[in-house]
Protein backbone atom coordinates (compact mmCIF):
# COMPACT_ATOMS: atom_id res chain seq x y z
CA UNK A 1 0.00 0.00 0.00
CA UNK A 2 1.29 3.45 -0.88
CA UNK A 3 1.97 6.07 1.74
CA UNK A 4 -1.14 7.97 2.79
CA UNK A 5 -1.00 11.75 2.37
CA UNK A 6 -2.27 13.81 5.27
CA UNK A 7 -1.80 17.18 3.59
CA UNK A 8 -5.47 18.06 3.98
CA UNK A 9 -5.72 17.20 7.66
CA UNK A 10 -6.04 19.92 10.28
CA UNK A 11 -3.38 19.83 12.96
CA UNK A 12 -4.34 21.12 16.38
CA UNK A 13 -1.76 23.18 18.21
CA UNK A 14 -0.78 21.82 21.62
CA UNK A 15 -2.52 23.52 24.55
CA UNK A 16 -0.81 26.29 26.42
CA UNK A 17 1.00 24.80 29.40
CA UNK A 18 1.78 26.29 32.77
CA UNK A 19 5.55 26.26 33.10
CA UNK A 20 6.51 27.77 36.47
CA UNK A 21 5.83 27.26 40.14
CA UNK A 22 2.53 28.62 41.48
CA UNK A 23 2.49 32.03 43.18
CA UNK A 24 3.91 31.88 46.72
CA UNK A 25 1.29 32.70 49.32
CA UNK A 26 3.63 34.95 51.32
CA UNK A 27 4.68 37.15 48.39
CA UNK A 28 3.64 40.79 48.37
CA UNK A 29 1.22 42.14 45.81
CA UNK A 30 4.03 44.19 44.25
CA UNK A 31 6.31 41.16 43.93
CA UNK A 32 3.53 39.07 42.43
CA UNK A 33 2.71 41.78 39.90
CA UNK A 34 6.36 42.16 38.92
CA UNK A 35 6.66 38.40 38.39
CA UNK A 36 3.42 38.35 36.40
CA UNK A 37 4.73 41.13 34.15
CA UNK A 38 7.92 39.12 33.56
CA UNK A 39 5.92 36.02 32.66
CA UNK A 40 3.74 38.03 30.29
CA UNK A 41 6.84 39.42 28.58
CA UNK A 42 8.12 35.83 28.22
CA UNK A 43 4.77 34.88 26.65
CA UNK A 44 4.01 32.47 29.50
CA UNK A 45 0.48 33.78 29.56
CA UNK A 46 -1.26 31.16 31.69
CA UNK A 47 1.38 31.53 34.39
CA UNK A 48 1.12 35.31 34.17
CA UNK A 49 -2.63 35.10 34.74
CA UNK A 50 -2.09 32.87 37.78
CA UNK A 51 0.15 35.54 39.28
CA UNK A 52 -2.21 38.38 38.39
CA UNK A 53 -5.05 36.46 40.02
CA UNK A 54 -2.89 36.07 43.13
CA UNK A 55 -2.45 39.85 43.17
CA UNK A 56 -6.22 40.31 42.94
CA UNK A 57 -6.66 38.16 46.06
CA UNK A 58 -4.56 40.70 47.94
CA UNK A 59 -5.92 43.84 46.22
CA UNK A 60 -9.39 43.00 44.90
CA UNK A 61 -10.85 45.07 42.07
CA UNK A 62 -7.58 46.81 41.23
CA UNK A 63 -8.29 48.38 37.85
CA UNK A 64 -4.70 48.13 36.60
CA UNK A 65 -4.36 44.45 37.48
CA UNK A 66 -7.75 43.64 35.96
CA UNK A 67 -6.63 45.41 32.80
CA UNK A 68 -3.41 43.39 32.74
CA UNK A 69 -5.44 40.19 32.92
CA UNK A 70 -7.55 41.52 30.04
CA UNK A 71 -4.41 42.29 28.05
CA UNK A 72 -3.03 38.79 28.66
CA UNK A 73 -6.32 37.17 27.68
CA UNK A 74 -6.20 39.18 24.46
CA UNK A 75 -2.76 37.80 23.70
CA UNK A 76 -4.20 34.29 24.05
CA UNK A 77 -7.14 35.28 21.82
CA UNK A 78 -9.60 34.55 24.62
CA UNK A 79 -11.90 37.35 23.51
CA UNK A 80 -14.80 36.63 25.87
CA UNK A 81 -12.61 36.39 28.97
CA UNK A 82 -10.73 39.51 27.89
CA UNK A 83 -14.00 41.40 27.49
CA UNK A 84 -15.08 40.36 30.99
CA UNK A 85 -11.87 41.56 32.65
CA UNK A 86 -11.81 44.81 30.66
CA UNK A 87 -15.35 45.58 31.78
CA UNK A 88 -14.40 44.83 35.39
CA UNK A 89 -11.40 47.16 35.08
CA UNK A 90 -13.59 49.95 33.67
CA UNK A 91 -16.10 49.47 36.49
CA UNK A 92 -13.26 49.74 39.03
CA UNK A 93 -11.92 52.99 37.51
CA UNK A 94 -13.91 54.74 34.81
CA UNK A 95 -11.12 57.29 34.27
CA UNK A 96 -8.52 54.68 33.30
CA UNK A 97 -8.14 54.77 29.52
CA UNK A 98 -6.37 51.49 28.75
CA UNK A 99 -9.22 49.02 29.44
CA UNK A 100 -11.54 50.94 27.11
CA UNK A 101 -9.05 50.42 24.28
CA UNK A 102 -8.48 46.78 25.24
CA UNK A 103 -12.23 46.23 25.37
CA UNK A 104 -12.31 47.73 21.89
CA UNK A 105 -9.79 45.12 20.75
CA UNK A 106 -11.95 42.28 22.09
CA UNK A 107 -15.01 43.71 20.33
CA UNK A 108 -13.04 44.34 17.15
CA UNK A 109 -11.79 40.78 17.01
CA UNK A 110 -15.40 39.63 17.34
CA UNK A 111 -16.23 41.70 14.24
CA UNK A 112 -18.17 44.31 16.23
CA UNK A 113 -16.45 47.27 14.60
CA UNK A 114 -18.93 49.99 15.56
CA UNK A 115 -18.84 48.92 19.20
CA UNK A 116 -15.05 48.88 19.06
CA UNK A 117 -14.97 52.42 17.62
CA UNK A 118 -17.10 53.59 20.56
CA UNK A 119 -14.62 52.16 23.08
CA UNK A 120 -11.58 53.54 21.26
CA UNK A 121 -13.13 57.01 21.26
CA UNK A 122 -13.73 56.71 25.02
CA UNK A 123 -10.08 55.80 25.51
CA UNK A 124 -8.95 58.77 23.39
CA UNK A 125 -11.23 61.12 25.32
CA UNK A 126 -9.40 60.10 28.50
CA UNK A 127 -5.90 60.03 26.96
CA UNK A 128 -5.27 61.66 23.61
CA UNK A 129 -1.52 60.96 23.68
CA UNK A 130 -1.57 57.25 22.85
CA UNK A 131 -0.65 56.36 19.26
CA UNK A 132 -2.02 52.85 19.86
CA UNK A 133 -5.50 54.21 20.61
CA UNK A 134 -5.59 56.16 17.34
CA UNK A 135 -4.14 53.23 15.41
CA UNK A 136 -6.82 50.93 16.82
CA UNK A 137 -9.50 53.46 15.96
CA UNK A 138 -8.16 53.74 12.43
CA UNK A 139 -8.19 49.95 12.03
CA UNK A 140 -11.82 49.70 13.14
CA UNK A 141 -12.91 52.56 10.88
CA UNK A 142 -10.99 51.11 7.95
CA UNK A 143 -12.63 47.73 8.55
CA UNK A 144 -15.97 49.57 8.35
CA UNK A 145 -14.76 51.08 5.05
CA UNK A 146 -14.94 54.58 6.54
CA UNK A 147 -11.71 55.52 4.83
CA UNK A 148 -11.51 59.28 5.43
CA UNK A 149 -12.00 59.19 9.22
CA UNK A 150 -9.71 56.15 9.32
CA UNK A 151 -6.99 58.15 7.57
CA UNK A 152 -7.45 61.00 10.06
CA UNK A 153 -7.02 58.58 12.96
CA UNK A 154 -3.95 57.03 11.35
CA UNK A 155 -2.43 60.45 10.71
CA UNK A 156 -2.72 61.31 14.38
CA UNK A 157 -1.21 57.94 15.28
CA UNK A 158 1.81 58.65 13.06
CA UNK A 159 2.20 62.11 14.58
CA UNK A 160 2.43 60.50 18.01
CA UNK A 161 4.61 57.56 16.95
CA UNK A 162 6.07 57.30 13.43
CA UNK A 163 6.69 53.56 13.96
CA UNK A 164 3.13 52.84 15.09
CA UNK A 165 2.36 50.57 12.14
CA UNK A 166 5.48 48.51 12.77
CA UNK A 167 4.43 48.08 16.38
CA UNK A 168 0.88 47.11 15.44
CA UNK A 169 2.13 44.46 13.02
CA UNK A 170 4.12 42.90 15.84
CA UNK A 171 1.71 43.14 18.74
CA UNK A 172 -1.31 45.30 18.14
CA UNK A 173 -4.38 45.67 16.00
CA UNK A 174 -4.34 45.91 12.23
CA UNK A 175 -7.29 46.58 9.99
CA UNK A 176 -9.22 43.42 9.17
CA UNK A 177 -9.43 43.72 5.40
CA UNK A 178 -11.66 41.23 3.62
CA UNK A 179 -10.21 41.52 0.13
CA UNK A 180 -6.85 42.10 -1.59
CA UNK A 181 -8.28 45.34 -2.98
CA UNK A 182 -8.97 46.63 0.53
CA UNK A 183 -5.47 45.61 1.65
CA UNK A 184 -3.97 47.49 -1.30
CA UNK A 185 -6.12 50.54 -0.49
CA UNK A 186 -4.95 50.39 3.13
CA UNK A 187 -1.28 50.29 2.13
CA UNK A 188 -1.67 53.14 -0.35
CA UNK A 189 -3.44 55.22 2.32
CA UNK A 190 -0.61 54.60 4.78
CA UNK A 191 1.96 55.46 2.09
CA UNK A 192 0.15 58.75 1.42
CA UNK A 193 0.13 59.62 5.14
CA UNK A 194 3.83 58.89 5.53
CA UNK A 195 4.62 60.94 2.41
CA UNK A 196 2.53 63.84 3.70
CA UNK A 197 4.55 63.80 6.93
CA UNK A 198 7.89 63.50 5.09
CA UNK A 199 8.67 59.93 6.19
CA UNK A 200 9.99 58.95 2.79
CA UNK A 201 11.41 55.54 3.63
CA UNK A 202 8.17 54.34 5.21
CA UNK A 203 6.14 55.79 2.34
CA UNK A 204 8.23 53.93 -0.23
CA UNK A 205 7.79 50.70 1.74
CA UNK A 206 4.00 50.98 1.73
CA UNK A 207 3.89 52.09 -1.90
CA UNK A 208 5.77 48.91 -2.78
CA UNK A 209 3.19 46.87 -0.88
CA UNK A 210 0.30 48.66 -2.60
CA UNK A 211 1.91 48.09 -5.98
CA UNK A 212 2.49 44.39 -5.28
CA UNK A 213 -1.13 44.07 -4.19
CA UNK A 214 -2.32 45.63 -7.44
CA UNK A 215 -3.85 48.86 -6.12
CA UNK A 216 -6.14 49.90 -8.95
CA UNK A 217 -5.68 53.66 -8.54
CA UNK A 218 -1.90 53.56 -8.17
CA UNK A 219 -1.55 56.24 -10.86
CA UNK A 220 -2.75 58.71 -8.20
CA UNK A 221 0.81 58.65 -6.86
CA UNK A 222 1.72 60.95 -9.75
CA UNK A 223 -0.95 63.56 -9.00
CA UNK A 224 -1.68 63.49 -5.26
CA UNK A 225 -0.14 66.54 -3.64
CA UNK A 226 0.96 64.47 -0.64
CA UNK A 227 3.48 62.65 -2.88
CA UNK A 228 4.91 65.83 -4.43
CA UNK A 229 8.18 65.75 -2.48
CA UNK A 230 8.48 62.00 -2.63
CA UNK A 231 8.31 62.12 -6.44
CA UNK A 232 11.68 63.94 -6.33
CA UNK A 233 13.26 61.07 -4.37
CA UNK A 234 15.49 58.70 -6.37
CA UNK A 235 14.03 55.76 -4.43
CA UNK A 236 10.61 56.68 -5.80
CA UNK A 237 11.95 56.71 -9.35
CA UNK A 238 13.66 53.37 -8.76
CA UNK A 239 10.45 51.85 -7.43
CA UNK A 240 8.43 53.09 -10.39
CA UNK A 241 11.06 51.76 -12.78
CA UNK A 242 11.22 48.36 -11.09
CA UNK A 243 7.43 47.92 -10.93
CA UNK A 244 7.24 44.89 -8.62
CA UNK A 245 4.75 42.40 -10.05
CA UNK A 246 1.36 42.17 -8.41
CA UNK A 247 1.01 39.22 -6.08
CA UNK A 248 -1.56 36.56 -7.04
CA UNK A 249 -4.82 36.78 -5.12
Amino acid sequence: MGQVSHSEQVQVNPPLLQMVDPPPADATAADLEARADELHAQKLYLDAIDYYRAVLKKVPNDAHILNKVCRTQLMMQHWRDAKNFCERSIKADRNFADPYSNLGVALYEAGRYSAAVKQYRKAIALDGTSAAFFNNLGAALFSKREFEPAAEAYERAIELDPDVFGRSSRAGVQAQLPSPADRAHYDFTVARLYAKMSYSEQSIEYLRKAMEEGYKDFKDVYKDVEFAELRKDKRFADLMAAKPPALPE
